[in-house]
């Protein structure tokens, strides 16, 4: 297989009377093994965007010099496919446009002919893009091969309703890896989370078309040290429990709750290809507190990590880990959750804040900006996130003693700003400092606090929270009908950001039992 895996899961076990939540940290760490066997067929698909906007300021040239140095790095052998679009999708090579070819000396060679002959022309579709895409993929890749994609695009998906790509990426889903690059100012960020975060892949800004060669020629190193095409997430869960949801929090962030599968009595979350690295998930679980029993210990969901094979099956590649919970007698019991947990939290804020701080400016409310900023900076400051806060500290000036948005600001540096608040950076060294103190305006004990959003009633105990998990508003903004909870800053009409606030409640729970026949409800 090439990887060895393992498996850590960090939650507190005391539950106080009555909390309706339990959360778990999961670490997966991948390492380079032995392998056994022939190394897996690599697929590379390279997606153009070749709309009529790519035609000014010589972004069209660059591109093609992007792509035929990306085309130069693959290696002999390794399969490829590139599509050209805007409001349709061509396939440019093959020519035959039948599936995607092993390629050589000779073949690479035809296929910078290709890329270079290409000319602008008309609107930007990008789920027609990774349809195309899939097709080629699905043509001739071998069913365990590596399949990964690039595109880059310079404009807003404007030939296409935000349902087709919606469906168009529900299509793709769990079928390839998709890394996306913004180039210029003039594309939305919104959209490259959307197709990343589906797909398992990074998102970035490219201001200058002149970045985007070594952008794309260091992609293709990446994509070769790819040796697992697909890995999951494997969840039993104890009768009385069902699924919160499940978030990738490094080294990117991503809701991975809506690509759920079935699988027999586990529920799959599919976790995208894997190189030797280390990705963390944090994972809630709701539950009535009335059906635990007192000061009994409860296998709340068992956790195993899982990779296909051919023909369709998941065995386990790491220790299966669980989570035990205790649910103690007295109402408001003071329980003590994991310091990563709560730095956890502290990052999406942050990240929820600098995405509302992007849009807030692109609706031109500067004053919501500024206060979105000055959270953000305070959080990242807190936590030590230094490449956060040099963004931050890009767009910003001191105005009347408090960050503000330099007036000055340009919207790539917004789109920046959007795309780059997701990305929270490799796990901290072992045994670095938890955070610690409040923030201001918020609970700074270790207590049982519960807070139910204006907005759309979810109850949370999370501490350090400012925006509802579920429909990522403001605790402390006022409700529809008017009430106010606190600090008198004015409603926001905000829905769940890209990166996701909602929360999925799952389906029903999977049986009882486990596949030994032992009971599920005690450890």
């Amino acid at each position: 297989m090439g990887l060895a895996f393992s498996v850590e899961v960090d939650a507190a076990s005391d539950l106080a009377a009555d909390v309706t939540r339990t959360d778990a940290l999961i670490t997966v760490e991948a390492l380079s093994a032995v392998r056994s066997g022939p190394a897996p067929q690599s697929v590379e698909v390279l997606i153009m965007d070749r709309s009529l906007s790519m035609a000014g300021r010589g972004k069209l040239d660059e591109a093609k010099r992007a792509m035929c140095a990306a085309i130069d790095t693959l290696p002999d052998g390794t399969y490829l496919g590139i599509v050209a679009g805007n409001h349709r999708a061509e396939v440019v090579h093959p020519v035959d446009g039948g599936g995607v070819v092993r390629i050589d000396a000779a073949g690479r060679e035809a296929a910078k002919r290709r890329v270079v002959s290409l000319l602008p022309e008309g609107g930007t579709a990008i789920g027609t893009w990774l349809e195309c895409a899939d097709r080629l993929f699905a043509a001739t890749a071998a069913e365990d091969a590596v399949r990964h994609a690039v595109l880059y695009t310079d404009g807003r998906d404007e030939h296409e309703t935000p349902e087709a790509l919606d469906s168009a990426l529900a299509a793709c889903g769990d079928r390839f890896v998709c890394d996306a690059r913004g180039l210029g100012d003039d594309w939305e960020y919104g959209e490259l989370l959307r197709i990343t975060q589906q797909l398992h892949g990074t998102a970035k800004a490219v201001v200058s078309a002149a970045d985007l060669t070594e952008d794309f020629t260091e992609l293709m190193r990446r994509a070769r040290r790819i040796v697992v095409p697909r890995v999951y997430l494997g969840l039993r869960l104890n009768s009385r429990f069902r699924l919160g949801f499940v978030r990738q929090t490094r080294p990117v962030e991503a809701d991975l709750t809506g690509q759920r599968q079935q699988h027999g009595d586990e529920v799959h979350i599919p976790l995208g290809a894997w190189s030797p690295e280390v990705r963390q998930y944090h994972l809630s679980l709701r539950f009535d507190p009335d059906a635990l029993p007192v000061d009994e210990d409860l296998r709340a969901a068992r956790i195993t990590l899982r990779a296909e094979r051919p023909g369709g099956e998941r065995p386990p590649y790491a220790d299966t880990r669980a989570v035990v919970v205790r649910r103690r007698a007295t109402p408001g019991f003071r329980t003590a959750q994991p310091a990563d947990l709560t730095r956890v939290e502290s990052q999406r804020e942050l990240g929820t804040a600098m995405r509302a701080c992007a849009d807030a400016w692109q609706r031109g409310d500067l004053a919501r900006a500024d206060r979105e900023l000055a959270i953000a900076v305070e959080l990242a400051e807190r936590l030590g996130d230094a490449n956060r806060l040099a963004l931050l500290r890009s767009v910003r000036v001191i105005r009347g003693g408090q960050p503000a948005l330099r007036r000055n600001v340009t919207r790539g540096e917004m789109q920046q700003l959007g795309l780059d608040s997701t990305r929270t950076g490799a796990l901290p060294a072992t045994g670095a400092a938890p955070l610690t103190g409040a923030f201001p305006g918020r609970p700074a004990d270790d207590g049982v606090h519960r807070r139910v959003c204006p907005h759309c009633g979810t109850t949370t105990t999370a501490r350090l929270l400012k925006h509802c998990e579920t429909c990522g508003n403001r605790f402390d903004a006022p409700s529809p009908d008017g009430r106010s909870r606190g600090d008198g800053l004015p409603a926001v009409d905000r829905q769940p950001g890209p990166g996701g606030h909602r929360v999925a409640d799952g389906g029903p729970a999977p049986g009882a039992r486990g596949d030994d026949g032992e009971p599920r409800d005690a450890v």
